[in-house]
């Protein structure tokens, strides 16, 4: 018999039993790599589900820490924060983004108070803000890139004033990051981190997370001359390595599932931080298909978040992540 071959190999031996299989497991998926991302909404005492995101809630400020607490007691490291702006305070020129009173702002100092030691990550880019739902300042019919900047930095400064401790700008503007950590340093804010969207898709994924932040509606056209085309994949490698040059300490592919192809690429290549944003379509997809019957939601759940790590993600950004810590956590 030749050494090598079956039946002398048997690869099925070590998936024997239970222990064996977590003895040998390559990849593990742990509480600290999860990311909540949380919405925020104006007025008071309102906890209201996000429609295309059943078990997704849009919370008011007063509810806010009641709504978080649960998670932060399962030990999940962050939080993000996504305010909808109520639409009589959007303008073309995003001007709300710099309010530090705005909601983000309010509810960042609320929770730093209430849970001082979870990581806050805070979204840049203008879409919350902006009446015709673009990421940037409109000159003509063509998003400005140069004119964005100083938006972006304004909106970055007054976030890490309130107590962001991650700046996540996932504005796709070219050079934003560069600007960004200057207006950090100018500020004092040399330890506040910056997690770009380094690589972010124009994507038909997004559809449900517009709804819950009310940008989808006012969207005028597409993003396409801003977020990358999906068909690409060399070109996230330019623009990784762009933002890391200009200092972004993590980077963040968007959406996730369907880009573990670019993770993997980023991971193995630039060996930084790297981050998968699993984005509201793909949470509907698997949430719809479970209800109905179609796959074990749970399993599913799972399989799909140890797939990010698996193609060397650090940490997820999920709105799985509480059913997901209590899994985990054996709760």
């Amino acid at each position: 018999m030749t050494s090598g071959h079956f039946p002398i190999i048997r690869m099925r031996r070590n998936r024997y039993d239970a222990w064996t299989r977590r003895l040998v497991a390559e990849n593990r998926l742990s509480v600290d790599d999860l990311i909540w991302p949380v919405f925020i909404i104006e007025g008071s005492n309102i906890v209201t589900e996000v429609g295309a995101m059943p078990g997704v809630y849009r919370v008011t400020l007063d509810r806010l820490a009641a709504h978080v607490a649960p998670v932060v007691a399962l030990g999940v490291p962050a939080i993000a924060l996504f305010p909808a702006t109520p639409s009589e305070l959007k303008d073309a020129e995003g001007t709300e983004s710099g309010n530090p009173q705005n909601l983000i702002c309010r509810a960042t100092r609320l929770l730093k108070q209430e849970f001082p030691h979870v990581g806050l990550v805070g979204d840049v880019a203008l879409d919350p803000y902006t009446d015709h739902g673009h990421d940037g300042v409109i000159r003509g019919d063509y998003v400005a890139n140069d004119e964005t900047l100083s938006v972006l930095t304004r909106q970055s400064v007054n976030q890490a004033d309130a107590g962001i401790d991650i700046i996540a700008p996932s504005d796709m503007m070219d050079g934003r990051v560069a600007a960004i950590r200057g207006a950090l340093d100018a500020a004092g804010h040399s330890h506040v981190r910056i997690r770009s969207y380094a690589a972010k898709y124009a994507s038909a994924f997004y559809g449900p997370f517009r709804e819950a932040v009310g940008s989808g509606s006012a969207l005028k056209g597409d993003k396409k001359t801003y977020q990358m085309d999906p068909a690409n994949s060399d070109e996230a490698m330019r623009e990784v390595a762009l933002d890391l040059a200009e200092g972004a300490d993590m980077v963040m592919v968007k959406p996730g599932m369907p880009y573990l192809d670019i993770v993997r690429r980023v991971h193995e290549r630039f060996g930084v931080p790297t981050f998968a944003y699993q984005v509201s379509g793909e949470y509907a997809m698997i949430m719809a298909a479970g209800r109905n019957g179609w796959l074990d939601q749970e399993r599913a759940m799972m399989e799909s978040l140890l797939a990010f790590k698996r193609a060397g993600a650090a940490g997820v950004l999920t709105y799985f992540a509480p059913a997901a810590a209590k899994i985990l956590r054996g709760s």
